[in-house]
């Protein structure tokens, strides 16, 4: 069917009689074409997601894999699309031969691949949040249990997934997406926008706790002493010693927070007499924390019986209808 022919023809026609109101067949018509310019347009997108996951998913079989996948999309990226010369390419990959040895590198790469490929099915129109974090906590997980052999590889983990070599190589970069994190180091994001929303959804109280406690954990993890020298030019996951002070207020102003943060969650959710016992004994415990007073605010607030409104006789009056005789 021509129907974008048969609108312009309609369009032209119509200019020249002058200006008339759409009729029932002339949006019908445009309606038809409009649906079928955003299906081509979607079309468009998810070939270009669907070619560039089967190619992200190849290369996550393996470090090896990974590391020439990601030194064909550097080649061509950073230096086939800037007209560099092939002898150019050579000489970076010489220069970076040691941080390119690393198996440390090559993990980080994969799981750096792992999260661009859920952003894109994010971005999909049909995605499904609930099987989203699934797999989100799995990638999570899974990054937190290789955290000691990661600790080099800060910036690649950390690095927005759409503006990798990786993206840029099959231009994808453009993808929009709220509500989403887009790098798995944004733990903050990843629960508050992926994982914890779901847990809250199940109904389940324990899995809601388990999730806050993971959460917990895990950044904990990036405050975590590690070594002061480590091997490679990256930066350390997880902070390098125990004594600094990054580390020490994580654990007296983050942690506290973070806590509190997950019993007022559980409370809202449906556990409102054990939430509001730990809460107090909470507040007992952290009396010199700076958000102390607000917590006893807070709940105070929860605590408190809302005020029953009722309404004045004025209102009461025109409420009530009259009644006919």
């Amino acid at each position: 069917m021509r129907v974008l022919p048969l609108v312009l023809c309609l369009a032209v026609f119509s200019a020249k009689l002058g200006a008339e109101p759409l009729s029932s067949a002339d949006r019908e018509a445009l309606l038809e074409t409009l649906e079928k310019l955003r299906g081509t347009v979607t079309e468009r997108v998810d070939a270009r997601f669907r070619k560039a996951i089967l190619a992200y998913r190849s290369a996550m079989t393996s470090e090896a894999e990974a590391l020439e996948f990601y030194l064909k999309c550097v080649e061509k990226v950073r230096f086939e699309k800037q007209f560099k010369k092939p002898s150019e390419f050579r000489d970076w990959k010489k220069r970076e031969e040691d941080n390119l040895s690393q198996t440390s590198m090559r993990r980080a790469l994969i799981h750096q691949l792992r999260w661009l490929v859920l952003t894109l099915h994010a971005a999909s129109e049909d995605a499904d949040r609930g099987k989203l974090a699934v797999e989100a906590q799995q990638i999570i997980d899974d990054l937190f249990a290789d955290a000691a052999a990661l600790s080099s590889q800060q910036q690649i983990l950390g690095q927005n997934v759409t503006s990798t070599v990786f993206a840029r190589a099959y231009e994808i970069g453009e993808v929009e997406l709220e509500k989403w994190p887009f790098s798995p180091l944004n733990l903050g994001e990843v629960y508050e926008l992926v994982l914890l929303p779901q847990y809250r959804a199940s109904g389940d109280l324990a899995i809601l706790r388990a999730g806050w406690m993971k959460r917990i954990t895990q950044e904990s993890v990036l405050h975590e002493p590690m070594p002061a020298k480590i091997k490679g030019n990256g930066r350390p996951l997880a902070a390098e010693s125990s004594s600094s002070p990054d580390r020490k207020r994580f654990l007296t102003e983050t942690v506290p927070e973070l806590q509190w943060r997950m019993e007022m969650d559980l409370f809202r959710c449906g556990d409102q007499r054990g939430a509001a016992v730990r809460m107090l004994a909470h507040i007992e415990k952290h009396l010199t924390h700076a958000r102390v007073r607000e917590w006893s605010d807070e709940l105070k607030n929860l605590l408190s019986p809302k005020p029953i409104v009722t309404p004045s006789p004025s209102e009461t009056t025109e409420a009530t209808p009259e009644v006919s005789p």
